[in-house]
């Protein structure tokens, strides 16, 4: 199918089997919980990626080296920087990175942070609340906000429930989108993007984007078609500045994603800003 528009997907996994090896074993999630296809699964190369990409009508992803959980943890594992900086070299038009954060390192994990974009080129900073089950307002993720503030990059959070990914290790879902309120108001200079659409709050956080300038969401992990009437509306009028695409690949698998934004019949100005142009404004790479 070909796209009029070419699309940017603020968020997906790198997916290499050298990605794969050093993480616990998900099968239960992957495989059960979402319905991942055993190809996948057992990872895929950036070509293979690329490949998927072009027929999605996707011309770049930003790749996130995450950081799930303390690296100590038998549930827990943290993608090397240096792993998503080699395929942002291999690929610089069609990759970006964004710089895992995990609370437990304290100001080393800051350091980390600002090498990252200095050194690598990481164009954000990208974390999970539930893994530390600490609430995005929490005092332990203040000095990364400020070293964003200081780069001038956004920030990426998961909002609204989290799933059981590990069963050694349930997680409280701490990421309710109210909490971004009181980040926002401490850190008025921050680009804050709650991904993963906010559900069950979709609301709230609609709320949140709505009340503040400098808060954003990331449409990711909820297939489309399954997204609440008022975040579609959100999208297609008064939101259509604040909302970026994004997929969480493996997550969402890209061509279905597109072909269920594509049947959700957007307008096409607000569907070119939630495509294309918020993320590239945003993250400036227009």
């Amino acid at each position: 199918m070909a796209h009029d528009i070419q699309a940017v997907d603020i968020i997906a996994n790198i997916w290499t089997k050298e990605a794969l090896a050093g993480r616990p074993d998900r099968t239960a999630f992957f495989r059960g919980k979402i319905g991942l296809d055993q190809q996948t699964f057992e990872g895929i190369e950036l070509e293979e990626m690329l490949r998927r990409m072009d027929a999605a009508g996707i011309e770049r992803a930003f790749l996130a080296a995450a950081k799930v959980g303390e690296k100590w943890h038998p549930a827990g594992y943290h993608v090397p920087y240096e792993l998503v900086a080699e395929a942002v070299r291999r690929h610089p038009a069609r990759f970006s990175g964004l710089a895992g954060l995990d609370p437990t390192e304290g100001m080393d994990g800051v350091r980390a942070l600002e090498r990252a974009v200095k050194e690598h080129g990481f164009i954000g900073a990208h974390f999970y609340p539930h893994w530390f089950e600490l609430p995005p307002d929490h005092a332990r993720w203040y000095p990364f906000y400020a070293k964003c503030v200081e780069l001038d990059i956004p920030v990426q959070l998961q909002v609204g429930q989290s799933l059981v990914y590990d069963r050694r290790a349930p997680k409280r879902s701490v990421g309710r989108p109210i909490t971004l309120d009181a980040v926002a108001c401490d850190f008025p200079e921050l680009k804050i993007v709650g991904i993963h659409v906010g559900i069950p709050w979709t609301d709230e956080m609609v709320a949140m984007a709505w009340k503040h300038p400098n808060v954003y969401i990331g449409s990711d992990a909820h297939s489309p078609k399954y997204w609440p009437e008022s975040f579609v509306r959100y999208i297609d009028s008064y939101g259509q500045d604040k909302v970026m695409f994004g997929t969480d690949f493996p997550v969402l698998q890209f061509e279905r994603t597109r072909e269920e934004v594509e049947a959700l019949g957007f307008r096409p100005g607000p569907k070119r800003k939630f495509l294309r142009d918020n993320a590239l404004r945003l993250y400036k790479l227009a």
